[in-house]
């Protein structure tokens, strides 16, 4: 396999999708597939922070076991299963680590642990890498990743349509109804990319669900006035931004209404 898989590095070239984003293209052995390794400088930095943190919370978990083990008498299988349960719980830094559970002399059972190097240094070898699989083979590395990530938009537009939107459940039991109703989630859905482009061109990011949620803070006020005549001046007045939604709006060229007309009115 590793023959094979320096074969196909070889018959490749780096292409930088953007930047700090890279894909090889790498043709299958027998031809009717296409592989395409990717790199993301940002994915492996995550990576590599949620590796470190697992191996760090793991190794106390070990050091807290080895230290139980010594304060009250256990057997290697109870100490075996605690160790097994701790694997578990951290199964991405399991493999980091040879733990072994010995009786020592006088009946007693020691945990101890050491690093495994070679996962260790494969482990910081494949972070922030991934694998992509094609029947499509006359397609280049880019445009293969661009599909790929096409898809991966088309299953958050579904996500955000049922979770941001509320598209479902559905309880019309009218067609027509049904239809208004995916109508209306569409248009919001529509808005919500909007959303995001404007975030985008103002240096906001491309997910516009954070400043959805700072700017949805903004609270509206009915005040009502009496006058002599018996009359009630209603006016529903927009609070002022603070700090952090005014800087927000300033970004996105938007300024809210100082106020809104009351319905009914």
């Amino acid at each position: 396999m590793s023959g094979a898989g320096t074969s196909w590095a070889r018959r490749g070239a780096n292409c930088v999708v953007r930047e700090g984003l890279e894909v090889k293209l790498c043709p299958g052995p027998a031809g009717d597939e296409t592989f395409i390794l990717c790199r993301s400088a940002e994915r492996r930095e995550k990576e590599r922070a949620i590796h470190q943190r697992v191996a760090e919370r793991l190794e106390a978990g070990l050091k807290e076991l080895a230290a139980s083990c010594g304060a009250h008498p256990v057997t290697v299988a109870q100490a075996e299963r605690r160790v097994g349960r701790l694997l578990e719980k951290y199964s991405r830094a399991a493999r980091l680590f040879r733990v072994e559970v010995n009786t020592a002399e006088g009946g007693a059972t020691v945990l101890t642990w050491t690093r495994h190097e070679v996962w260790n240094e494969w482990a910081q070898l494949s972070e922030g890498c991934y694998l992509l699989r094609s029947n499509v083979a006359d397609w280049s590395a880019e445009e293969l990743w661009k599909a790929y990530i096409q898809l991966t938009e088309a299953e958050a537009a579904f996500r955000i349509q049922k979770s941001d939107l509320a598209l479902r459940p559905v309880w019309h039991q009218r067609e027509d109804r049904v239809k208004a109703h995916i109508l209306v989630c569409f248009l919001g859905y529509v808005l919500w990319k909007t959303l995001g482009k404007m975030c985008q061109a103002a240096g906001l990011g491309d997910c516009p669900r954070k400043v959805f949620d700072e700017l949805s803070q903004l609270r509206m006020v009915d005040v009502i006035l009496p006058t002599k005549q018996g009359v009630e001046i209603r006016r529903r007045c927009v609070e002022r931004p603070d700090l952090h939604q005014a800087i927000l709006l300033q970004r996105l060229g938007m300024r809210p209404p100082e106020s809104l007309p009351i319905r009914g009115l």
